[in-house]
């Protein structure tokens, strides 16, 4: 189970990333953040089982990152994108 859900949050995040350089999302879209919040949350968890602080690190901070950009969106705060 512990080796799907890291396949899982790897693809998550990679599909969004996919997308986006494709043009088929937008940076700053909900489906965007969403994805790489779910993926990069999902990966935090096996990280902390795992005790891989680097791996803790990364993934951690781009979960609270993608987080804090759904809820400046959804108050209606601009969230930067690469254009």
């Amino acid at each position: 189970m512990y080796d799907v859900v890291q396949i899982a949050g790897s693809v998550l995040i990679l599909a969004a990333f996919v997308a986006a350089l494709g043009g088929r999302l937008k940076q700053s879209s909900y489906a965007y953040l969403a994805t790489n919040a779910i993926g990069s949350a999902a990966l935090t968890v096996t990280a902390v089982i795992g005790r891989e602080w680097g791996f803790i690190l990364l993934e951690g901070v781009w979960a609270l990152v993608s987080i804090y950009s759904i809820v400046r969106k959804a108050t209606g705060q601009s969230v930067a994108a690469a254009h």
